[in-house]
């Protein structure tokens, strides 16, 4: 089995709802198993800015898919639930990031792991951290909770719990 990290983030209409229906269709796959979630936090959007505000969390699953498998089953799911890729970093009814597979390396046409700039967005690291703060991101070497350490406080403080799904 592959143990993988996947960030979820949504901002429009049912944030709620896409991802509960979201963790719920990874799980329902008969090669995944959701492990752990972290809480749901509430974030300014980043990138474009003139859009609400994002849900976001992370999930820990295991697999036996083979990563460029589970992106496509990532990539289906966010289609499935309506997502339209219209503007760069816009408004989105989920998006789904798989963060690591593994402590794997790869970069594809499709897919890099670890996924690019993840160590440099709180949205990324407060929910992945409280999910595992001991995994170590490749390249890098240090483990969620130092890069967590390294972000501006500002960041990290402006990160709101919303709920758990």
């Amino acid at each position: 089995m592959n143990t993988a990290y996947i960030a979820l983030g949504s901002n429009i209409s049912k944030r709620e709802e896409f991802l509960e229906n979201a963790v719920a269709s990874i799980d329902d796959h008969p090669e995944i198993t959701v492990v752990l979630k972290s809480a749901v936090y509430e974030t300014a959007p980043v990138g474009y800015t003139e859009q609400n505000d994002f849900l976001n969390m992370v999930i820990q699953i295991e697999t036996s898919l083979p990563p460029l498998q589970l992106l496509d089953h990532c990539q289906a799911i966010e289609k499935e639930l309506g997502r339209k890729r219209v503007v760069k970093w816009g408004p989105r009814t989920i998006d789904l990031d798989i963060l690591l597979y593994n402590q794997e390396n790869m970069r594809a046409e499709r897919l890099i792991l670890p996924h690019p700039h993840m160590q440099d967005r709180a949205f990324v690291m407060v929910p992945l951290a409280e999910v595992n703060p001991k995994v170590t991101i490749p390249l890098i070497t240090k483990q969620a909770d130092e890069i967590l350490e390294d972000l501006p406080a500002e960041d990290v403080q402006s990160m709101r719990i919303w709920g758990r799904i």
